[in-house]
């Protein structure tokens, strides 16, 4: 029972991140950490870096940069709902996801769209026009 306790006191950041449910696969998680895109403590680590309960972690995902505080380390991969509740985002991380989002919103509301698919003809020109450039 000893050993069961001290492993769930500190866990492996590329494991928490995936049952964390912040990447598909561990191995995605483990790409992003080695790739310098997850700091623990405002310092850059490698994926088998161990983590605790109290860590902050600065995740970089595509342009946005979430800010956490770990609250607990899950023992499995469970539904998002757990998951959730192993982590607290900060005020300005959320503040920064929710402007990042209408921002994206806006920008694909203005993007000029076709009314329809373009036909066999259409997308022929297309393509020859894209060869030219």
């Amino acid at each position: 029972m000893v050993e069961a306790t001290a492993e769930l006191m500190r866990m492996r950041i590329d494991k928490w991140l995936w049952c964390a449910r912040f990447f598909k696969s561990r191995a995605q998680a483990g790409e992003a950490v080695a790739g310098g895109k997850v700091h623990v403590n405002g310092e850059r680590v490698k994926p088998a870096h161990p983590i605790k309960t109290g860590d902050r972690l600065e995740i970089t995902q595509a342009a946005l940069v979430r800010e956490l505080l770990v609250v607990t380390l899950a023992a499995r991969r469970g539904p998002a709902a757990e998951a959730a509740r192993c982590y607290e985002e900060t005020a300005a991380s959320s503040e920064r996801r929710a402007h990042f989002k209408e921002q994206h919103a806006l920008a694909a509301a203005f993007a000029p769209r076709p009314r329809a698919r373009p036909d066999k003809r259409q997308r022929r020109r297309l393509m020859k026009l894209r060869r030219q450039e």
